[in-house]
């Protein structure tokens, strides 16, 4: 599951470096950044790998009242907050996923949840996705297999993997705005900041602020 950020990129890269034959797929999901779905697909033909995108804009009628992540009347708030949020979206993508490895005879899905999420985000937690991955096996009577490989480590350390692995990571992104640069400002700019800062790596990203 690629979603052009940072976290997905590593994972993708990772699992290229580990031999996997990869496939990608990211999701319109009606998100405001929908840049991150143009950037998943620069960064999959710069891994070298296909990507399949699915169009699921429909659910920002499901997010809308709900995350500013679509709803553009809520407030996009710097730090952590309820409402950038969206409710169950990894399970609703894992879903798909799931189908999609089905039919391409796929045995694992990686997504990039990692330990700095966990605290916030349940659908990022260890708990959740193997709890998943036994409802993919019984709803496909198969031994699929979901992980978050990286479920152990920070933002920091896995951008620190990333560098080791060569990853593109200046073309990533991050911003919960649609526009030419990182907003800078919005809760996910600043963790990526944050995350450059600890890990003592030089962030190569254009910010507006």
């Amino acid at each position: 599951m690629l979603s052009g950020g940072l976290d997905s990129t590593v994972v993708a890269a990772w699992a290229k470096s580990q031999g996997y034959n990869v496939n990608a797929i990211t999701f319109k999901y009606g998100q405001i950044a929908v840049k991150e779905t143009e950037i998943a697909v620069v960064i999959s033909e710069k891994l070298g790998i296909p990507i399949k995108m699915v169009d699921m804009s429909y659910l920002k009628t499901v997010f809308s009242g709900v995350t500013s992540l679509v709803d553009r009347n809520i407030e996009m708030t710097s730090t952590f907050s309820q409402p950038i949020i969206a409710p169950f979206r990894n399970a609703i993508f894992l879903s798909v996923a799931v189908a999609h490895a089905i039919g391409i005879s796929a045995g694992k899905i990686f997504y990039g949840a990692h330990g700095s999420d966990a605290p916030f985000y349940p659908d990022c937690r260890k708990e959740f996705y193997q709890s998943f991955e036994n409802t993919a096996q019984l709803g496909t009577d198969t031994e699929i297999q979901i992980e978050a490989p990286f479920s152990d480590l920070t933002k920091a350390e896995l951008i620190k993997k990333g560098k080791k692995l060569s990853v593109p990571l200046e073309l990533t992104w991050s911003c919960y705005f649609d526009q030419e640069k990182h907003c800078g400002k919005c809760e996910s700019c600043m963790n990526r900041k944050r995350a450059f800062n600890e890990a003592g790596i030089s962030d190569p990203t254009e910010y507006e602020e």
